[in-house]
């Protein structure tokens, strides 16, 4: 029999069903993978009681007929949502000690579908990075490697702890962010399928704010219908989240089978940049052919705008930081640092409680609000997010269904090969994803090669918005074509 750890949440829920195994079973193989997997850094916090527990509970429900959809599915969370009484940091010092006393809603929604938590998992600190160095707790471990190398690489950021852990076998799915690419890129990083949500779709609530006008909560999981069978847990409107909007969450598994037979999928030029590998550049020809193969057509289309969405991203994105993150001033809650009154209380516990690089967000984004140059930079920026958007609307308007991009321009770099370098080096890792957040989107990364040395790209899917289930019948596709892949064991 397949190792218990390597099922699918399709397969988990089939085996429960049949009694081949039971959830406490099942929980108990997860929580000795990740006491061996320890050196990855995947988890910030494990919770084995909390699991075992939640396990029984199924067990019980499965014995007595009541099996809800996730019945017994072991999951990790990213240290960003909230947990009833259990470590909610953001993978920050400042937030010390916090144990939220109430439960985040897609967290909630998880419990309530039966599923079982894990622990939480690593993150760049307040989801700002993308390599998952940021953090508090250490940098996340890609659990691939290059081909005849030993040196560890990043498994991308900033949702990098729930990329390694389901990618590495520590999880069957996880809960992850997408603020400017925050899931599709660490998804690319890792061989795993990542789902950036239409905005709005799945609730903020209870989430910790990075931005709040491009924060999204969404699914890392090992193949496409795992994806699809978490955002239909995960997904709910919520009326303690305003943005969230009151549209019904369809049977996204219902999509895998349609195909892509008579679509229209654009392939925009902006997206052949300057620089791109050659190996990104032979992908995407190979997954227009795959998608051509199974009878869509590919249509040229024009994003002009796109060349300003990183700029404009890297303005939008620090401000609203800087007014998110103004409410950490150790005196509620979290780390405190104690000075000679109270204005130097609150330097010193936020010198002391941030980190290096959300300490420089910070800083940009309260110098865009500033006054004098709000109008020059921050409503500048504005107007050019709805250009962005514009754009892709005009291209759905002219009968596109969906679109095909890169998911990353290049393959999972080493663990500190960026420290020297210009933080828009980093920052460039986005350039392929910011795009979608900036116009609300859904998009979905989805693995679909290996480099030469043996590592994961992945290719892109983007949709209008609240057409989810376009990314999963497009990302099935591009699935089947390409195969899975998995990483070689050596932790």
């Amino acid at each position: 029999m397949t190792e218990l750890t390597h099922l699918t949440i399709g397969d988990i829920r089939k085996g429960l069903a049949e009694k081949a195994f039971s959830a406490t079973e099942l929980t108990q193989a997860y929580l000795r993978a990740m006491e061996a997997a320890r050196g990855l850094n995947a988890y910030i916090v494990e919770t084995p009681e909390k699991a075992l527990k939640m396990a029984a509970e199924s067990d019980r429900r499965i014995a007595a007929g009541e099996a809800r959809a996730l019945e017994g599915v072991p999951l990790g969370i990213k240290d960003l949502f909230c947990t009833d009484g259990v470590h909610s940091q953001a993978a920050s010092r400042i937030l010390e000690g916090y144990r939220p006393v109430y439960e985040s809603t897609v967290t909630a929604n998880l419990w309530a579908d039966g599923a079982v938590m894990l622990g939480k998992l690593n993150m760049d600190e307040f989801a700002m990075g993308s390599s998952n160095e940021t953090s508090a707790y250490g940098p996340v471990v890609n659990p691939w490697r290059s081909s005849g190398s030993n040196a560890k690489l990043v498994p991308g950021g900033s949702s990098g702890g729930s990329a390694t852990a389901v990618s590495a076998f520590l999880c069957a799915g996880a809960t992850a962010t997408d603020t400017g690419g925050s899931i599709r890129q660490p998804a690319a990083f890792t061989a795993t399928v990542g789902v950036k949500p239409t905005y709005g779709r799945c609730s903020r609530w209870g989430i910790i704010a990075f931005a709040s006008s491009l924060d999204q909560a969404g699914p890392i999981a090992r193949d496409v219908r795992d994806a699809a069978i978490l955002l239909r847990s995960m997904a709910s409107v919520d009326p303690k989240d305003t943005t969230s909007v009151d549209i019904p969450v369809p049977e996204y598994e219902a999509a895998l089978g349609q195909g892509v037979k008579g679509l229209r999928i654009g392939i925009p030029k902006e997206y052949r940049v300057d620089g791109m590998p050659a190996e990104v550049e032979a992908l995407w020809e190979e997954g227009k052919a795959w998608l051509t193969e199974a009878g869509a057509t590919m249509v040229d289309i024009s994003l002009p705008h796109t060349k300003y969405a990183l700029p404009a991203y890297y303005i939008v994105a620090p401000a609203e930081a800087s007014s998110n993150l103004a409410r950490y001033d150790g005196v509620r809650y979290g780390l405190r640092v104690n000075g000679d009154d109270i204005v130097s209380m609150y330097e010193n516990t936020r010198a002391a409680g941030f980190g290096k690089e959300v300490k420089r967000r910070i800083m940009i984004g309260t110098y865009v609000l500033s006054a004098g140059y709000y109008d020059a930079y921050y409503l500048r920026a504005q107007r050019v997010r709805s250009l962005i958007k514009r754009d892709f609307d005009r291209a759905f308007e002219a009968r596109i269904d969906a679109i095909l991009t890169p998911a990353t321009p290049t393959a999972a770099f080493g663990l500190e090969t960026m420290a020297t370098a210009s933080p828009i080096e980093m920052y460039l890792n986005d350039i392929f994803t910011v795009t979608v957040n900036m116009a609300g989107l859904p998009g979905i990364a989805v693995p679909a090669g290996l480099t030469a040395e043996g590592l994961p790209l992945g290719l892109q899917v983007i949709v209008r918005p609240f057409d989810e289930a376009m990314l999963f019948r497009t990302g099935k596709v591009i699935e089947d074509a390409a195969g899975r892949f998995t990483p070689e064991r050596w932790w």
